[in-house]
């Protein structure tokens, strides 16, 4: 029997579904939250005492993970399914990225005992909203993330390990793939079933193989056919294995370890003629948090317990910031107007405020340590609130709802 699991051992990646995309780990992890609920309604009737029986509906999964600020991009790309900033190609990641882009996680699991005992494996997830959160100027800056799935296995014994092989397609009829130095396992669910998802990449477009249709394999020959393949076309194989893959996980040591919230240059303006400047800059900020949420409509069919489109209704940005009272920098940002100005009537603060949120490697903020940014436009202010306690300095807080943001490395696109 296995020994205990510490966190040390649980050992998480991503695996890009959509696109030319490489799973990778995920890197300065603080928490994982998964949370499945089985959705088994009971049925009662009429003359009789216990249940019939229970109906058992697709099972609905949470998934909740924050993550120490490393400066990097990298995780943001693997949940749009994109190589580049944005799955459009663009030079930044916009909200409508993440409408149809979907992924599994794993969390390959080892005891204390050194034993390597499973993977835990949610697959299909798409998020549902993340947020970017500076507690104080000396807190780590966080990103959190909430995913939404409708299954979860845990794979172990003969079916332990969760494998992803990648097939770029050659000249010629280069349709077989070879799965012997990783032999996949039989479904213990499902005979005849080794694959457990077969993805062709063509042209961009990526499209879910259908079994004894599109693909076959011979657990005999130990390969996996595809029916018609064209040159460049890329063939993504996923499905377990009781052989170890190459890679589990891999320390980043060329990331910073975390970064704290001396580190960012934070500004606030309302649009104008010209670029925002260091006079949009806001002073005094004890908090920050931008929150992202995104209304789901992922729709199945009649006749099949999956997801068979993905897509988001309506995205909401709220911005959070949090100050000492005695500094108007941020009112007089929301108001559109310079310092000296002697009135701030709190019904003519501007709906269209823009914030953009510079992230360094350090707080020396050199432009060689820029690692990227957020920019929200479109911002209302909702909420201005902020009162005294016995033997304290008077807080405010004041938050602002959208409904668009970007996310760059690149300062031009940010535009400042």
């Amino acid at each position: 029997m296995a020994d205990l699991i510490h966190a040390s051992y649980y050992q998480p990646r991503i695996f890009p579904i959509k696109g030319d995309v490489e799973p990778s780990e995920i890197d300065r992890a603080q928490s994982i939250d998964p949370t499945v609920s089985l959705n088994r309604v009971k049925v009662d009737e009429i003359g009789r005492v216990k249940p019939v029986g229970y109906i058992k509906k697709s099972p609905s999964v949470g998934y909740r993970l924050t993550q120490y600020e490393n400066g990097s991009l990298e995780f943001f790309q693997k949940l749009v399914n994109s190589t580049v900033l944005g799955n459009d190609g663009e030079t930044e990641i916009t909200l409508s990225d993440f409408r149809t882009s979907y992924f599994d996680i794993c969390a390959y699991l080892t005891d204390n005992d050194n034993t390597f005992v499973g993977t835990v494996h949610y697959p299909s997830l798409r998020t549902s909203g993340f947020s970017f959160t500076i507690g104080d100027p000396q807190a780590i800056i966080e990103r959190s993330f909430d995913f939404v799935g409708e299954n979860a296995n845990i794979w172990k014994d003969n079916n332990k390990y969760f494998i992803y092989k990648k097939h770029t397609c050659g000249s010629g009829d280069d349709d077989e793939i070879d799965l012997s130095a990783k032999v996949p396992t039989e479904d213990p669910d499902e005979a005849g079933v080794y694959m457990f998802r077969v993805v062709r990449v063509r042209s961009g477009v990526s499209t879910e193989l259908v079994r004894a249709i599109d693909y076959n394999y011979s657990d005999g020959t130990k390969v996996l056919t595809i029916t018609s393949v064209l040159t460049d076309d890329v063939i993504k194989v996923y499905y377990t294995s009781v052989t170890a893959p190459d890679v589990l996980f891999t320390n980043n040591d060329s990331d910073v370890s975390g970064i704290l919230g001396d580190s960012v240059s934070i500004y606030l303006y309302v649009p104008g003629s010209g670029k925002p400047s260091s006079s949009d800059y806001i002073y005094r900020l004890q908090s920050v948090t931008i929150d992202v949420s995104f209304d789901r409509e992922d729709t199945g069919e009649l006749g099949n317990k999956a997801v068979v489109a993905r897509g988001i209704t309506n995205s909401t940005v709220t911005v959070t910031m949090g100050k000492k009272m005695g500094q108007w920098t941020l009112e007089e940002a929301l108001r559109g107007v310079d310092t000296g100005f002697g009135k701030i009537d709190v019904s003519k603060l501007s709906d269209r405020v823009s914030l953009i949120v510079k992230v360094f490697e350090d707080n020396t903020k050199d432009p060689s340590v820029f690692k990227y940014g957020f920019k929200a436009t479109g911002l209302s202010p909702m909420e201005l609130r902020g009162g005294p306690t016995v033997n304290a300095n008077v807080d405010n807080e004041n938050t602002l709802e959208g409904e668009d943001l970007i996310i760059s490395a690149d300062l031009s696109v940010l535009g400042i």
